[in-house]
């Protein structure tokens, strides 16, 4: 078996062959050379026919470029992304018995320190396997599990796993429906988690029960920096969740990033917000930095009110608004904000200019995550006007 294993090996490039991990120093005992560890490469091979699962190709490849960098001497702060929707190869997306294979891959190796499997085909069968992961491995920082068919059952045994967990910082569940029952089990989470720092949630069909879980819970929790909450399933007119938001903003001192995009925010809600940010000024920890209101339903009243509140509030520095409804009193509001120095023309979506006397509104393609759904085919990201979201919380380098 051996020789047929080197032999797949190198057969995926001229340059793919097996390389050794380095050993510990406490590994050496009176001098003598240590026993090498076979890599990634060859530890997945022998998992794969263990299992008799089938060898993925673009896996090994991603796992060839992670041996060499730790051959070089990188011992920390590696990154395993085996995205499903990455341009730069030619992939072949990960299902939930893949993904077990992966994990058993990393239970026992210090050197990697997050997971990047988006867009994958992971469901529930997936989830189970990265609460394990998350039970037994204890150097993951970063977890990336977007657009995976993840349900409301997934969600639960990953929230869950989250109760003893004190290493993961940021968790991104974007896209997968768990639906208002996983979201209240990932509030409920959040009483018990004080290492999490940051937790994505948009587009995951979230409930008007689990939005306003999440606002009484962050009530009480100092960990959060970061949560997104986007694109909820929300009924009625009342705003409830939008208030109940609010009133948390009052009294969280430490909140610094919160999407609320798609919660069709009018004038009311907005103007909630907007006492809350005008009590939050007199508060002296308070990290509430910006705050994203794309697409939602606010009218000329609530974004002046908005706009008014940057004035008041130092510490408010990105706003985003396209999509809402302007009339000339926002435009005239927000063009003040930026000619005055205020509001940096890299820290909004939105451009002045000026027809007939009359002053208007352009969308420019700044924004706090401009790659969140999808990976440039050029490489890696780089502009900070487009993907403000990435350096505002420094949980780690994939924010």
């Amino acid at each position: 078996m051996r020789g047929r294993r080197e032999a797949i090996l190198e057969s995926q490039s001229p340059l793919l062959t097996p390389t050794t991990t380095p050993t510990s120093a406490g590994a050496v005992a009176d001098g003598g050379a240590a026993e090498p560890i076979d890599g990634l490469q060859e530890h997945y091979y022998d998992l794969c026919m263990e299992k008799s699962q089938e060898i993925k190709p673009f896996i090994l490849h991603i796992l060839q470029e992670v041996d060499e960098e730790i051959g070089k001497g990188r011992l920390e702060g590696i990154t395993l992304n085996v995205a499903g929707n990455s341009r730069l190869m030619a992939i072949e997306r990960v299902t939930g018995e893949d993904f077990g294979i992966l994990c058993r891959l990393l239970k026992n190796n210090p050197y990697i320190n997050g997971l990047d499997v988006r867009y994958n085909l992971l469901s529930d069968i997936g989830a189970c396997y990265a609460a394990k992961l998350l039970q037994k491995q204890h150097n993951v920082t970063y977890l990336n599990l977007m657009f995976n068919d993840i349900g409301p059952e997934g969600g639960e045994v990953i929230a869950k796993a989250l109760h003893k967990d004190t290493t993961l910082k940021h968790l991104r569940m974007t896209g997968n429906k768990i639906e208002n029952k996983g979201g209240m089990y990932f509030a409920a989470m959040l009483q018990i988690n004080s290492s999490l720092e940051k937790l994505d949630l948009g587009d995951c069909d979230l409930g008007m029960q689990s939005v306003i879980a999440f606002a009484t819970v962050l009530t009480q929790n100092h960990t959060i920096k970061g949560l997104n909450l986007n694109r909820p399933i929300l009924y009625g007119e009342q705003e409830e969740s939008t208030v109940h938001l609010g009133h948390m903003l009052k009294e969280n001192q430490w909140l610094v990033e919160l999407h609320m995009c798609k919660h069709d925010i009018k004038n009311g809600g907005m103007k909630q917000l907007c006492d809350a940010l005008y009590l939050n000024r007199s508060l002296r920890y308070l990290d509430v930095s910006w705050l994203s209101v794309v697409s939602n339903n606010i009218e000329g009243e609530g974004l002046v009110a908005l706009s008014q509140s940057m004035k008041t509030n130092p510490m408010l520095s990105n706003i985003y608004i396209w999509g809402n409804k302007f009339d000339e009193a926002t435009c005239v509001a927000y063009s003040d904000l930026i000619h005055m120095g205020r509001l940096k023309p890299d820290n909004t979506d939105v451009e002045p200019f000026v027809v007939d006397g009359r002053v208007y509104l352009a969308e420019v393609s700044n924004g706090l995550k401009r790659h969140y759904y999808w990976i440039p085919g050029y490489g890696a990201a780089c502009s900070q006007s487009s993907n403000a979201g990435f350096t505002l919380v420094p949980v780690g380098q994939h924010l």
